[in-house]
C-alpha cells in the first residue's frame, strides 16, 4: 500500500529524472549548435526562432503525450513512415552534429591511415547504419 510520503517521493524522483535528462538534452543541443548549423545548412537564419520553437513544442506536445497517455493510431502506410523519416532525419542529425563536434572521422581516418579513403570511410557508416537499422526493423521487429 503506498502512502502520501511514498507518493511524494516518487514524484520527486520523477521530477528530478526528468529535470536530468531535459537538462541533458538542452545541453547537448547548446554544445551541438545543432539548431544554429541546421539553419546555416537550410540557409535561413532569419527563420532559426522557427526551429528552436519546433524543437521545444514538440517537447511540450510530446510530453503531454505521455503525461495523459494519448494514443495514436497511426495506418501502416505514409503517415507513420513519414514519422518514422522525420525521427531519424533528427536522430541522423544530432548524430552528425556529435561527430562533427567530436572531429571523430578526422581522428579516426589520420590513426588508421585512411585519409585517401574519406568519402568512402563516411558513406560505409552511413549505409552501415541505414542497412542495420532496417535490418532490426524489418526483420527483428516482425
Amino acid at each position: 500500500m503506498i502512502t502520501g510520503l511514498e507518493n511524494v517521493f516518487v514524484a520527486m524522483l520523477g521530477l528530478a529524472g526528468g529535470l536530468a535528462v531535459g537538462s541533458g538534452l538542452v545541453a547537448l543541443l547548446i554544445v551541438l549548435d545543432l539548431i544554429p548549423r541546421l539553419a546555416q545548412i537550410a540557409n535561413a537564419y532569419r527563420m532559426s526562432i522557427w526551429f528552436e520553437t519546433a524543437v521545444i513544442c514538440g517537447s511540450l506536445f510530446w510530453t503531454f503525450t505521455d503525461f495523459m497517455d494519448w494514443k495514436f493510431a497511426l495506418p501502416p502506410g505514409i503517415l507513420l513512415s513519414a514519422a518514422g523519416l522525420f525521427d531519424g532525419m533528427f536522430i541522423g542529425m544530432l548524430a552528425a552534429a556529435l561527430t562533427e563536434v567530436m572531429n571523430v572521422l578526422p581522428i579516426l581516418a589520420k590513426r588508421m591511415n585512411l585519409s585517401d579513403f574519406m568519402i568512402a570511410l563516411v558513406m560505409a557508416m552511413v549505409l552501415g547504419k541505414t542497412l542495420g537499422s532496417l535490418f532490426d526493423w524489418l526483420v527483428f521487429q516482425w
